[in-house]
């Protein structure tokens, strides 16, 4: 597997698993704790959750499907920034370690830009790293003038967990450059998009129908992870909400884009060519 480095030396997989909504579903449960072990036993050791995510429902998720395999898992979780004062942090980040059934978090990120002094938060975290109880600290949705402040604080900020996907590239601009020279890896969610829609365009049927993985003919959506893959210093964490989508993301690793196959993606899905908003879901 394609891997990605932490300014601490951890290594880990670009590719990781997501959990935004998962939990909230009691029939789905089973399935879903059956998705991230699946995903744990193929090598994926990167799983993300947040306190905000079904309001500790997606956090308890996992930590039940990982009670027996702590240590083969690299834990993310997020702070709300309504929580993100300095004994906020704390009590945020115990309450998302008893959810969670572990003593330690592996990355635990600020969920968006907030309220609350940065500097607060950030002093929280170094206490929660100092404590045991955090392996490192990072921002989510924070763009380029957000993570200059982040570095006025503190150089040790790890990972900017943000939205990237074909449908938005603008972060191509200047934010996946800025963070690579800083040291900090990009964490993509929501690779494959939201809804389908994405998943629904022609260039990606057409790019598709030119790779093979071992699961068979390539698909849009393995198109799609592929080209969010292909960055040096992304991890991408597409939603893991179901065994069969875990084992065809798992394969996307396969693909290799030519040249020709960037240009008719770049067709339909045009790079930017100025500075956009940082988009976010």
């Amino acid at each position: 597997m394609k891997t990605v480095t932490f300014r601490n030396g951890v290594t880990v997989p670009a590719l990781g698993m997501g959990t935004w909504n998962v939990g909230d579903t009691p029939q789905k449960r089973l399935k879903e704790i059956e998705s991230l072990r699946a995903g744990i036993e193929a090598g994926l050791k990167v799983i993300d959750t947040a306190e905000m995510y079904g309001a500790g429902r997606s956090e308890k998720l996992v930590g039940e499907a990982i009670s027996d395999c702590r240590d083969e898992v690299f834990l993310v979780s997020k702070v709300l920034p309504s929580n993100a004062s300095y004994e906020g942090t704390l009590r945020a980040c115990t309450r998302s370690l008893r959810h969670l059934g572990v003593e330690r978090l592996d990355l635990y990120l600020l969920h968006w830009v907030g309220g609350e002094p940065l500097e607060e938060t950030i002093r929280a975290f170094q206490t929660l790293e100092e404590d045991g109880l955090i392996g490192a600290w990072g921002v989510s949705n924070f763009d380029v003038a957000e993570m200059d402040e982040v570095h006025s604080v503190s150089d040790d900020c790890a990972a900017n967990q943000i939205l990237y996907s074909l449908e938005h590239r603008g972060v191509e601009f200047d934010l996946l450059r800025r963070d690579r020279e800083a040291g900090v890896v990009t964490m993509a969610y929501s690779p494959l998009g939201q809804g389908g829609a994405l998943l629904q365009q022609s260039a990606l049927a057409q790019v598709a129908m030119k790779h093979e993985t071992s699961l068979g003919p390539a698909t849009p959506a393995q198109i799609a992870l592929a080209f969010v893959l292909r960055g040096n210093n992304v991890l991408a964490i597409p939603k893991a909400g179901q065994v069969e989508h875990v084992r065809y993301n798992i394969a996307a690793q396969e693909i290799n884009l030519s040249v020709e196959d960037i240009a008719v993606l770049d067709r339909a899905f045009p790079p930017p060519r100025r500075k956009l908003s940082l988009a976010m879901i």
